[in-house]
């Protein structure tokens, strides 16, 4: 078994990753110029879930409570989302999105779904449902 990471299935994990990263950012900035792909996740997932706590959207999308904060103080800037003190527990926020956080969610949705159907080109369902398979057995000899 080799040790040099360019051969291994975990050095190839991370470069298609961030492959489709670089791939996503640059469709995603012909249409709205002033989105990320992660502030755009933080959308969709509110989009989603509008009552969604930052620590949930943290651990949803693998970054830490600092980057998330840092997040959402940019889309907050950009008028993309609304912060408010929440209701029941003063030491929280309630993030709301905006006319325009909908209006680019709106914008991106069909931008996004594009991605996902130009980077899995020639992948079969079969194909996907057995790297899942493969990919939820890493994460569980990992985990334990």
């Amino acid at each position: 078994m080799t040790i040099n990471p360019q051969q291994t299935i975990f050095y190839s994990i991370d470069h298609a990753i961030k492959e489709y990263r670089k791939f996503a950012q640059k469709n995603i900035s012909q249409v709205v110029k002033d989105v990320t792909l992660d502030q755009m996740l933080v959308l969709t997932i509110l989009d989603t879930e509008p009552e969604i706590s930052q620590k949930s959207i943290a651990k949803i999308l693998f970054k830490d409570y600092a980057s998330i904060t840092r997040i959402v103080e940019l889309l907050v800037k950009k008028e993309y989302l609304q912060r408010n003190i929440h209701e029941e527990d003063r030491r929280k926020f309630h993030l709301s999105i905006t006319k325009n956080g909908q209006s680019t969610i709106k914008k991106l949705r069909p931008i996004i779904l594009q991605n996902r159907s130009d980077a899995l080109n020639g992948v079969t369902d079969e194909q996907i449902d057995f790297l899942n398979t493969i990919l939820n057995n890493i994460i569980n000899n990992c985990s334990n």
